[in-house]
């Protein structure tokens, strides 16, 4: 397996490009599946959890032409053609939605526009429950007719899926982003309360809206969808990757450098941004994205709790972490989305970091230095978490098991040893 090696201690500076988010571009694919014309995305980022995507759309029917790297309505990421003229299949397989959990978003769209789908029960990172009950729950009141038979959800429709009022019975973004697309080929209106607020479903909906969709109330969370009888194609460049600018800029704060996140938005991140700025941090928006620096003096220990869009999201807590690990005073963080996401924690401490953990609580104290040493990721953010803290750590950080990075961080190494951090990938 390949390893990530840094020798910590180098403060980065430059300029740092930001990639399309990997948990927008990812319902945007689905949404192929509502049309048999083409729908066009740009700014679609180079990640292992796209290629799965792309995978699993291939063999629903979904045929997908590439357009290249180069800078396309101004944006920089890769460009799929997606046309679903024909489907070949209704099955979404084992073996290719157990290698990611989004693929369950393929249902809803499956099931409005076909009538029927078989879509395995879905895998991703061990981060705690995540159960697809709420998807369930909502399309049965539809009309769908959903069993549950040797790991699959079997899902049928007498006709068109009916619109109903959907009340979640809490905040859940692919199940938002489920409902919202099989509303969109329903009869009648469909509400969905208590929806997700994320900017990754308000981006879905824009690109539904270009593809003639009825959609009200984007961005907040109340959702009403009056359903048409088709849909057809569109061009949409994917927003910005809110994790990976957070990611990048706790990298700044701890490294004490000075960074132009390109491409960033700030209203995206405004919680991260609060939080950064009560560390110590400062943080701008300003012509090409959100500049990132720490000049004076050292970090202040910072209170923080997940919550859903638009608090501090859950993508994050891992890397605030490793942040407060080297901050004076003490931090307590907090998880209120996912009962297991704390497995970062014993590496950290492996480097020389003080955490306790309480409950769903973790208390940061801070130390004058983190160590490098050998590491083990486990999921994707406490991957990131782990890199984090090797740039910040006295000798050299070894993390193992990087192929979590490769799901949701675009030439990590790339970009980071762009701005002056020393860190290498080895093959394995």
């Amino acid at each position: 397996m390949d390893r990530i090696l840094i020798r910590g201690g180098r403060p980065l500076h430059g300029s740092l490009p930001i990639g399309g988010a990997k948990n927008a571009a990812l319902p945007l694919m689905a949404a192929s599946l509502l049309t048999d014309q083409t729908l066009t995305l740009s700014n679609l980022p180079h990640l292992v959890d796209i290629v799965s995507m792309a995978n699993l759309l291939a063999e629903l029917g979904v045929d997908m032409r590439m357009n290249g790297d180069a800078p396309r309505d101004g944006h920089a990421g890769r460009t799929f053609d997606l046309t679903c003229a024909r489907l070949a299949s209704t099955t979404a397989p084992y073996e290719l939605v157990r290698k990611m959990r989004a693929s369950v978003l393929v249902l809803g769209p499956l099931l409005a526009r076909h009538g029927e789908a078989r879509v395995s029960l879905p895998g991703g990172c061990a981060i705690g429950t995540r159960p697809v009950d709420f998807h369930l729950t909502a399309l049965r009141q539809m009309g769908a007719e959903i069993d549950l038979a040797s790991g699959y959800v079997v899902a049928r429709a007498r006709g068109r899926l009916t619109g109903a009022r959907i009340v979640f019975p809490a905040v859940t973004v692919t199940g938002t982003e489920n409902l919202l697309m099989a509303a969109c080929l329903a009869d009648g209106e469909t509400v969905l309360a208590n929806a997700a607020r994320e900017p990754e479903v308000s981006d879905l909906a824009r690109c539904l809206i270009a593809m003639g969709a009825d959609i009200d109330g984007v961005g907040t969370d109340s959702l009403r969808i009056r359903g048409r009888d088709s849909l057809g194609g569109a061009r949409h460049a994917v927003i910005p990757d809110r994790i990976e600018t957070g990611s990048y800029a706790v990298a700044i704060a701890l490294t004490g450098g000075d960074v132009l996140l390109e491409g960033a938005r700030i209203d995206h991140v405004e919680a991260l941004a609060e939080v950064l700025r009560k560390a110590g941090v400062e943080v701008a928006e300003e012509t090409g994205g959100v500049r990132v620096s720490r000049r004076n003096g050292p970090l202040t220990g910072v209170d923080a709790m997940t919550e859903p869009y638009p608090g501090f999201p859950t993508d994050m807590q891992a890397q605030l972490m490793a942040l407060m690990a080297t901050a004076q005073g003490a931090a307590m963080i907090t998880e209120t989305i996912f009962e297991n996401r704390f497995m970062h924690v014993p590496e950290l401490c492996r480097m020389g970091a003080d955490i306790n953990v309480h409950g769903a609580s973790a208390i940061v104290r801070g130390v004058d230095n983190l160590s490098g040493a050998p590491v083990m990721a486990t999921d994707l953010r406490a991957s990131m978490s782990l890199v984090l803290a090797g740039l910040a750590a006295r000798g050299q950080t070894e993390v193992n098991r990087v192929y979590h990075l490769d799901r949701g961080y675009e030439r990590l190494e790339a970009k980071l040893m762009a701005c002056g951090a020393d860190i290498e990938r080895v093959k394995g």
